[in-house]
């Protein structure tokens, strides 16, 4: 039987922080919660207080980087007055060194099966933040557009970005220069590219492009 961890010092945070480090010292997920709880000496109610599931606590992780990359980039006073150019690169680069502070279990959870659809499940919710924060910019854009046909489409916008973040994340597991400059590099131009083409391509093209990232990415 296991041990009651006492409550009060058991949080979210503390949970995720056992399963990280847990599968990077075993190479593997646990095979069961009670194993789990049993080697970080937690009560099995404890874990469910938070997570219903392994599969509920990998995504949650990932849940946790973008909320913990928003708040770092809204701290900067001056962000709310970026243009909505420098507010997805800020987010970008913020995002990845997030991603590159904890880049052993990221790699391990991308690579776990050999499918990467697969892996990439863990992601759903992590989709749902960077289509919203990329739907939030368009918005904020097109509120200062009189005619209609000048404005861009939120939807179209955000898919984009969900799919432009998947080639990003795919460059920078592969990329082994120091300090990941040429992800920097990479996230800078894939930015500078996007908006001009969604001020100067039809939204079709658009998506087009993205599907052909994707699939030379993932496929």
């Amino acid at each position: 039987m296991v041990a009651k961890s006492k409550a009060s010092k058991v949080t979210e945070d503390s949970i995720i922080s056992m399963y990280m480090d847990y599968v990077l010292e075993h190479e593997s997920v646990p095979k069961s919660i009670y194993k789990f709880c049993k080697q970080n000496k937690l009560s099995e109610a404890d874990f469910y207080r938070f997570f219903g599931s392994v599969e509920s606590l990998q995504k949650e992780i990932w849940n946790k980087f973008y909320t913990n990359t928003e708040a770092l980039i809204l701290k900067n006073e001056a962000y709310n007055n970026f243009s909505n150019k420098d507010k997805m690169l800020t987010f970008f680069y913020t995002f990845f060194e997030m991603l590159t502070l904890n880049r052993s279990y990221v790699l391990f959870a991308l690579k776990e099966h050999n499918s990467p659809l697969k892996n990439l499940g863990q992601l759903k919710g992590l989709r749902k933040h960077v289509k919203s924060f990329a739907a939030e910019l368009i918005n904020d854009a097109n509120a200062n557009k009189n005619l209609k046909i000048t404005k861009y489409n939120p939807q179209v916008f955000s898919e984009g970005a969900w799919l432009q973040f998947l080639f990003l994340l795919k460059f920078w597991m592969d990329d082994t220069s120091p300090g990941f400059e040429k992800t920097d590099v990479a996230i800078e131009k894939s930015i500078h590219t996007v908006f001009d083409i969604f001020d100067n391509t039809p939204l079709e093209n658009i998506l087009d492009f993205g599907k052909f990232l994707y699939k030379e990415t993932f496929a």
